[in-house]
């Protein structure tokens, strides 16, 4: 039951201050109907009780050996010889369950019930009027090493593709621009682009290739009607409409979504997209921690916690983990630390702060 009310109490918090409140104002402003409203807001919800679950695995330990505590069931256990570890095992396999429980719900519900959410409020709003598919301003770059003249090697963009407009079949109105060889620039204008799947190559229609040196002179211009140019399709994958989101995308599409962005070598985002990832695998294991942590300090000698004190106790280990997460990720986002690092590094030091404290409990 205290679990129950954990996953009530914050998850309603997290609905009324993420979603509740902007639904609100969209009702009010954009006209958005009441009843779409709640549809919205129920398919909400799932992404937030998913975040309350660790929260509600720690106030549930808190409240349940601060029960036992309080009607002196824990003394009368210790003196019978029951150590605390064998207390804290039903805390333990609680914690597990609800582990297994959260990476089940963000993984199958979460990231369909928030495209849906994210779906129906397009379509109710109408700014849903694109097709399926990125209809305009397709932008792509890549990146990758550059020999210099002296042997070495530059990282920098290598190469850039920009298509104005998109059919579903023909990218229009391109313009790519190749450096992969240093001191060397081909400029690429073309009235329309498709990629042929058999030759898994781009023929372009209607243009004018420019090469460019170094000291920024034309070197050579060349029109053509068609031309078979050797570029990746990762332009024609970005275009396809898709999940963009990472509360989206389940770990598959997340890790799916990652190697089309590698390719373009962009480092920024594909470190961003590896923290995403991490983090997905991550939350799960923070119901763990601090399913250790509440279990040690309900079954602390001579401790007696009331409800309230339990829930603000809650309050003030929640704030300080998702304090420590958040400069983590700061960190991670910078690159001043590894995604994995970022990630697991709260993870590990709370479940280190709950082992230490379950240590001085059972003296």
């Amino acid at each position: 039951m205290p679990f129950l009310f954990g996953v009530a109490a914050f998850s309603s918090i997290g609905v009324a201050v993420g979603t509740l409140f902007e639904l609100v104002r969209q009702v009010v402003e954009a006209g958005l109907p009441i009843p779409l409203a709640l549809q919205v807001l129920l398919l909400r919800m799932p992404y937030f009780i998913v975040l309350s679950f660790p929260m509600a695995t720690l106030l549930a330990t808190l409240m349940a050996y601060g029960r036992l505590s309080n009607d002196s069931e824990l003394v009368a256990l210790r003196s019978c010889g029951v150590s605390v570890y064998r207390l804290v095992m039903p805390a333990i396999a609680l914690s597990f369950m609800v582990t297994g429980m959260t990476f089940v719900f963000n993984e199958w519900l979460v990231p369909a019930a928030n495209y849906q959410a994210t779906t129906v409020l397009e379509q109710a709003l109408g700014t849903d009027s694109q097709p399926a598919f990125r209809d305009e301003n397709i932008f792509y770059r890549e990146y990758g090493d550059v020999k210099l003249p002296g042997g070495g090697k530059k990282n920098t963009m290598t190469r850039m593709f920009y298509a104005e407009r998109f059919d579903g079949e023909l990218m229009k109105e391109l313009t790519v621009v190749d450096r992969s060889q240093y001191g060397v620039k081909q400029v690429i204008v073309a009235k329309s682009a498709r990629w042929e799947p058999t030759t898994s190559q781009w023929e372009f229609f209607d243009g004018t290739i420019y090469l460019v040196s170094e000291d920024g002179s034309y070197r050579n211009i060349l029109r053509f009607d068609q031309q078979t140019v050797q570029l990746p399709r990762t332009a024609l994958d970005l275009a396809v409409r898709g999940r963009y989101k990472t509360e989206e995308m389940n770990i598959v599409q997340a890790q799916e979504q990652l190697a089309l962005i590698r390719e373009s070598g962009d480092r920024s985002s594909i470190n961003k997209l590896e923290l995403r990832i991490q983090q997905k695998l991550a939350l799960p294991f923070v119901c763990v921690a601090f399913g250790i942590i509440g279990s040690a300090l309900g079954n602390r000698k001579h401790q007696r916690v009331s409800r309230a004190t339990s829930f603000g106790i809650s309050v003030v280990l929640i704030f300080a983990y998702y304090l420590f997460a958040f400069v983590m990720d700061a960190l991670g986002l910078t690159e001043v630390v590894a995604p994995v690092i970022a990630t697991w590094t709260p993870i590990l030091a709370f479940t280190g702060i709950g082992i230490f404290l379950l240590t001085r409990a059972s003296r």
